[in-house]
């Protein structure tokens, strides 16, 4: 099953965007923000609460991140309109953070003020190792004055375990991955780019420091081998349930959010929309092939 995932990965390069661009419905929301209303309602009424992220990261122009912005101000005030259970994942390249880091800060910075308002949480999304740095320390920034914003972590990296020791000390929520950006592979963990199974013990790791730290985490994994230790460690260590939550992509293992949801566990599911659909599809396949098996094998069975 890896070596199909890992061909499909390469192979999906090739597929029509015409193409693409019907197997992503599954998995994208649509282009508009209505659209993610309508999908995110369905959602609630299962049970499932929601995160929603507005597609579109590579940005060349000020205007750019205002725009993407005030998109987010929409979302906030769409939140609270409707009355949805959900939250926003925000991407910093996508309000300037490359661009120009302060200008990056005051536009997150409003978001969050917003949402605290609206009692909405923001979790930060972390990008490629390039970026790493500089949003742990947008984070610090803004986790000092608002309690509402938590930060995504990647299991992938080497330096999270020194990362998450800081962190653990601010008490701020975190969300922990395994990551699906190429990186250089000096910053990995060891093997982590030929099997991504070698990440496993390192995502444990961080998730059992922050049980310890008894540190609100999100559990971001479709892994069910991992998932399975998740809740056997929660169990052996009497974690409530209200300190953990599992988060799963639109569309992708659906059975399994659903026995999850079963059991008694709170489920939160990722929820991109926008125009920037293509980029976002291309790369999520290529960078997981789990997730290209995934698509595929959708496609082929219909």
């Amino acid at each position: 099953m890896q070596l199909f995932n890992t061909v499909m990965a390469h192979a999906i390069t090739w597929v029509p965007r015409a193409l693409v661009q019907k197997i992503s419905r599954r998995y994208i929301a649509g282009e508009s923000l209505d659209d993610a209303v309508g999908r995110i309602r369905q959602l609630n009424s299962l049970g499932f609460k929601v995160t929603i992220d507005v597609l579109g990261e590579t940005v060349s122009s000020i205007q750019q991140t205002e725009n993407t912005a005030d998109e987010y101000r929409r979302v906030l005030n769409a939140i609270q309109d409707h009355g949805l259970k959900a939250s926003i994942s925000v991407k910093p390249t996508a309000l300037g953070l490359l661009l120009d880091t302060q200008h990056c800060e005051q536009l997150l910075g409003k978001i969050v003020t917003i949402a605290e308002r609206h009692q909405t949480l923001v979790c930060m999304d972390m990008e490629d190792v390039s970026c790493t740095q500089k949003e742990i320390d947008l984070f610090a920034n803004l986790a000092s004055g608002h309690t509402n914003i938590s930060l995504a972590l990647q299991a992938y990296l080497q330096r999270t375990y020194q990362d998450l020791d800081s962190l653990l000390l601010t008490r701020s929520s975190l969300r922990i991955c395994k990551g699906i950006y190429l990186e250089d592979r000096s910053h990995l963990v060891d093997k982590a780019w030929n099997d991504r199974s070698e990440i496993n013990p390192h995502f444990m790791n961080h998730i059992a420091r922050c049980f310890e730290m008894g540190t609100f985490v999100g559990v971001a994994t479709h892994d069910i081998a991992l998932i399975d230790q998740v809740i056997e460690l929660a169990r052996s260590r009497d974690i409530d349930k209200t300190m953990f939550e599992f988060q799963m992509l639109l569309g992708v293992c659906e059975p399994l959010q659903c026995k999850l949801l079963g059991m008694g566990f709170s489920v939160r599911i990722y929820v991109p929309y926008g125009k920037d659909w293509y980029a976002y599809s291309m790369r999520r396949m290529k960078e997981n092939p789990q997730i290209a098996g995934y698509i595929l094998q959708a496609l082929m069975s219909r």
